[in-house]
Formats: structure tokens, sequence, C-alpha cells
């Protein structure tokens, strides 16, 4: 039993090109599971395989908590106090273990088996996929829209997926399947079931990645967008500073006739980009934020992080 053990792990980690190690735990978590079924009620139970010889152990544990925070499942807890009468030097968060006899890996039946391998393998070539993609360090997805799910667009680039959440979406977009789209990747959702990138074409961040895409300079150092903000699908502001006296920070971001900012409006539904100059000072800043309006005074609370502005 335990040579055909090893085998099938052999053979599942080949067919699949998942490490050994990950159907090794794909095994001892099915074993496990099977074990707590014939055992009932809310035990944990931990079965460790000898990656050599394919023998394996099985114990029933209880995790020791805190004494004032008293018992939440009998099954599977055991007080710090009680736990020190076994095992002196014992800390909350560590486990007692008993060992109780093994369940043939026949009992377990070969599909229920099969079903935890394969679905951690499944988890496992994801978690993959995903870190092998996040590695490349892109602000910006790229995709296909593949479906919708419950109002949000799911957007497929090779093997990954992404999810745009319909209120990071442009107002009055009409997306389709099969359309290629773009947007910003907001973050990363490890908990999430199906697609873990959030996706958004309503942050400022994606502004400012598209400017970066189209402006040399960005990348170069020279200029810098300190800040954006936006009304998705209407109205931008973003703040831009020249780190080199050469560069004309407004005129090298709208470039010639409008090209580079004319791109960032066709790929945002048409919202309107105003280019400002930044400044330290921000009653100069604002100024420059409100132009062309002319600005006859300010007054500037420090404290409350606001201003009256005429």
């Amino acid at each position: 039993m335990n040579r055909e053990m090893l085998m099938l792990v052999d053979a599942i980690s080949r067919e699949k090109g998942v490490d050994r190690e990950v159907v090794f735990g794909a095994v001892e978590l099915a074993l496990a599971s099977a074990t707590k079924k014939l055992h009932g009620g809310e035990v944990d139970i931990r079965v460790a395989i000898d990656r050599d010889t394919g023998e394996y152990e099985t114990f029933r544990r209880w995790h020791v908590v805190p004494d004032e925070a008293g018992l939440q499942i009998p099954d599977a807890e055991i007080l710090l106090f009680e736990a020190k009468e076994q095992i002196a030097d014992i800390e909350v968060d560590d486990y007692i273990e008993e060992p109780i006899e093994s369940v043939p890996i026949g009992r377990i039946g070969a599909q229920a088996a099969k079903q935890v391998i394969l679905q951690k393998i499944r988890d496992a070539e994801r978690e993959q996929l995903l870190n092998d993609f996040l590695a490349r360090g892109e602000k910006i997805f790229v995709g296909t829209v593949k479906r919708l799910d419950k109002g949000d667009i799911i957007v497929e680039s090779g093997r990954v997926e992404g999810r745009l959440k319909r209120n990071e979406m442009i107002p009055k977009e009409n997306l389709r399947t099969g359309d290629r789209v773009r947007a910003f990747i907001n973050g990363v959702d490890p908990t999430a079931r199906g697609p873990q990138i959030m996706l958004s074409r309503s942050a400022p961040g994606f502004m400012v990645e598209l400017f970066a895409q189209e402006v040399p300079e960005i990348e170069q150092g020279l200029l810098e967008i300190k800040s954006c903000a936006r009304d998705p699908g209407s109205r931008a502001k973003i703040a831009v500073v020249s780190h080199d006296k050469r560069v004309d920070p407004i005129g090298t971001c709208v470039g010639v006739r409008g090209s580079r900012v004319t791109a960032v409006t066709n790929e945002l539904a048409g919202e309107r980009v105003d280019i400002v100059l930044w400044s330290e000072d921000p009653a100069q800043f604002v100024i420059g934020a409100l132009a062309p309006a002319n600005v006859q005074s300010i007054v500037v609370d420090e404290e409350k992080h606001a201003m009256d502005v005429v």
C-alpha cells in the first residue's frame, strides 16, 4: 500500500506538473478528512506521510488557547493550564497531539481522495500562475472580457483572470464578451473565490499609468505626476512637475497636437483631462489647478487642511 502511495503521488505530480510536496499535502488532507468523519464531532486530525517510505501516522490534536478565552470548540481545544499539566513549557497556539489508528487509504474512497487532491492541485496551479504574473510587476492588466459575473466583468489575460467590479468601471461604459480591455491592477484578494486580481478603470492610478505609458519622459524620471483626481468618464486633473529645467511638463504630457493626451482620453471613454503644474506651496498649487479661473484671494487653514478661495 505504501509503495502504491508513492507511485500515486509521483504519477499525479508528473501528470499535473506540480511539486510532489503539494500532492503529499493533498493526500494528507484527504486522509485527515476521512478520519474526522469516522470520529464525528469537531475533532482536529493531522496526518503525516513519510516522504521516502510512504508510511503514514495519524494524530488527534488539541489547539492550546488562553485560560481566559474559554473553550469555543471543546473537541479540538484545550486550556493552557490543562496543557501545562502534560507539557510544562507549552505555549498558547501550540498543539497537543496523541497518536490514533490510521485509516487504510483504501477506506477513504479513491474518489474522495482524488477530489481533494485535484482541488489542492488546482489551487496550487492557480497560485503559481498568479505569482508568476505578479512577479512581472505590471500595473496595467490587458486582456479580453471573458464573461459577466453578477454585474462584474471577468477579464482574461493568458491563463490569469482579473475581476472588474461594476463600481470600478467607467459609468455608461458598455463592455461585451470578447472586447479587449485595459484596467489598473488595484490589488490582490487571496481570499476571493474565482479571480483574485482586483481591477479598476475608474481609479486615479489608472490614468497615472496610462500617462506613464504614453510619456517616455515619466519613465526616464524627467517628469513626475504628483497627483490625479477623476470624475470617471467625465473629467480629470493631473498635477505634473518637471525634474529637468529643459522639459516643459504640461507640453510634454499634451504631446504634439495633443497626441498623448488624446490617447489617454480615448482609452477613458472621452474623459477630458486638465494638466496643471504642481507646486509645493498649497496656495500656488490651487491657483494653478483652478486656471483659467482668476483667483482673487486664498485663506489657508493649516489645521483643518482646508482653504477658502474667492
